[in-house]
């Protein structure tokens, strides 16, 4: 039943550093080391950016299949595009476990160095300090650094053209053409360039109108969009950066606090420094070994309606009028790669990224819920909408304190629309177990917990009201104390020697259900 999860808490030496895998400076060094171990796949026939590249990359995906790199993508006009288009780079667990530098096994310690890094225990003795070298370590590399050249400036056009990108049109319904893997960076006013630290990297969809046009979608809440509002009348300088490597990658897809630096954070991930280059005409320092960077402004009140298209519920979203970024320059490497994705109803890449984070971020969850024993957010209730997590439940009441305070403590909670509390004997990954406590543990006229008028994302349709909706949660945890008068069942369970003997009695007998 339960799914024990075995975290070392702390890598005690030097030679235990974080990383297992060596430090990927660009997109190129990780197809490379992909390419080494069989997982990824060159497609030279012609396959058009519309429609076909996704129906390819979500059927790889599927089949849990390598990432692709398409040779001879063909626009919408029909002629082949120069430049070779990546997809489904981390389309499973073990090439996402493989971007942050780690086999899949070792996320949950990379979690708990990363809650350590957050909230480090107070040093005890001179032996204690020493072993915590690989945490100073990864500290110190987390800060960007500035060069003078980068590859991703060998090509400068100052008058570029988007529509020769291989940019992806997914969906049959789409708007039009959508990149939709940028690491979208932003400062808010009163910094300078070099103000790193103060610097926001986000994914956000960028939709191409035009040859030096993109909408830049984000969303209110969003980082991007807090420093858009900081600049008021004046212009704001953005860069979008297009191929860039996967610490980068993975570091603006996470759910980080407000506070963290993403260019600083993929240092820790990557394990080396993230280089960055003076832009050449907005004052931004953008990643100097991105295969591609789009330099530009977003002037105030110039919006544009960006949609619809297909998104991670599975539905089409609206349109609606989001910011315009004029495109002042294009640079790249010589013979740059595009990076693309795609997003729809799981299970997409998006989706897969999401699962690890979850066992990532456990951990810190830990750090604020002690109790927690294992947390799940299934992937088919689009990443974040569900969450079962099981506790080891020592007083009455404790499962509703636990949902409240994954609600109101925890920002990337705040969207989840329903909340399943377990016993920690249960695995909470398993649906055939939710479904046994469920219905064995839970009674409907106490313990399920109903909130109202609640933050939602507004893409969720089935809410009554545009950005508010209702909560619910279930405790379906074992009652104790005054949450019961009645007396609980005990758990039916066969002897471990039994089981052991028909382990021994039928070893090599059973094939496919028979003897």
């Amino acid at each position: 039943m339960s799914r024990a999860v075995a975290i070392n808490p702390w890598p005690s030496a030097p030679e235990a550093a974080i990383r297992t895998l060596p430090a990927f400076p660009d997109l190129r060094a990780f197809l490379a080391h992909l390419e080494a171990r069989g997982d990824l796949l060159r497609l030279a026939e012609p396959v058009a950016c519309a429609h076909q590249m996704t129906a390819v990359a979500m059927k790889a995906l599927r089949a849990g299949g390598p990432a692709l790199r398409f040779e001879a993508p063909v626009l919408a006009d029909g002629t082949r595009a120069d430049v070779p288009v990546v997809a489904n780079l981390f389309g499973t667990r073990e090439r996402v476990a493989a971007g942050l530098g780690l086999d899949a096994a070792q996320v949950p310690d990379l979690g708990a160095f990363l809650a350590a890094l957050r909230a480090p225990a107070p040093v005890e003795g001179l032996a204690d300090a020493l072993s915590r070298w690989p945490m100073l370590k990864a500290a110190l590399a987390a800060r960007p650094h500035r060069v003078r050249r980068g590859a991703v400036q060998e090509v400068v056009e100052e008058s570029p053209d988007l529509s020769r990108l291989p940019v992806q049109t997914c969906w049959p319904g789409d708007a039009g053409p959508l990149i939709t893997w940028p690491v979208v960076l932003t400062r808010p006013a009163g910094t300078r360039a070099e103000d790193t630290a103060r610097y926001n990297a986000g994914v956000y969809r960028a939709q191409v109108v035009g040859r030096d046009r993109v909408i830049l979608r984000w969303l209110a809440h969003r980082g991007g969009a807090a420093h858009h509002r900081s600049w008021g009348a004046a212009p704001m300088p953005v860069a979008v950066a297009l191929g860039a490597d996967p610490a980068l990658l993975l570091a603006a897809a996470l759910p980080l606090p407000e506070t963290v630096s993403e260019l600083t954070f993929s240092g820790a991930l990557r394990g080396a420094r993230t280089d960055l280059v003076a832009a050449r005409t907005v004052p931004m320092l953008v990643p100097a070994a991105a295969e591609m960077v789009l330099e530009g402004w977003v002037h105030p009140g110039e919006t544009a309606p960006e949609g619809p298209f297909g998104d991670h519920t599975g539905y089409y979203n609206a349109a609606e009028p989001f910011p315009v970024m004029r495109v002042s320059a294009l640079t790249h490497r010589e013979a740059p790669l595009y990076l693309t994705t795609f997003t729809g109803r799981p299970p997409d890449e998006p989706s897969v990224i999401g699962e690890v984070v979850n066992d990532l971020a456990l951990p810190v969850i830990r750090q604020q819920i002690p109790e927690v024993a294992d947390l799940w957010l299934p992937p088919a209730a689009c990443s974040y909408r569900i969450a079962v997590v099981s506790i080891a439940k020592r007083y009455p009441g404790q499962a509703r304190r636990v949902m409240l305070a994954l609600w109101g403590m925890l920002q990337q909670f705040s969207y989840t629309k329903m909340i399943v509390v377990t016993d920690a004997d249960v695995d909470v990954r398993s649906w055939d177990d939710i479904a046994w406590v469920l219905a064995t543990r839970m009674d409907p006229s106490r313990d399920v917990v109903v909130l109202e008028n609640t933050p939602m994302d507004y893409l969720d349709f089935a809410s009554p009201a545009e950005g508010l909706a209702g909560k619910i949660g279930f405790d379906a945890t074992t009652k104790i104390g005054a949450e019961t008068a009645r007396a609980w069942g005990t758990v039916m369970g066969q002897s471990a020697e039994a089981e052991a003997f028909a382990e021994r009695l039928l070893e090599g007998r059973l094939q496919e259900g028979r003897l």
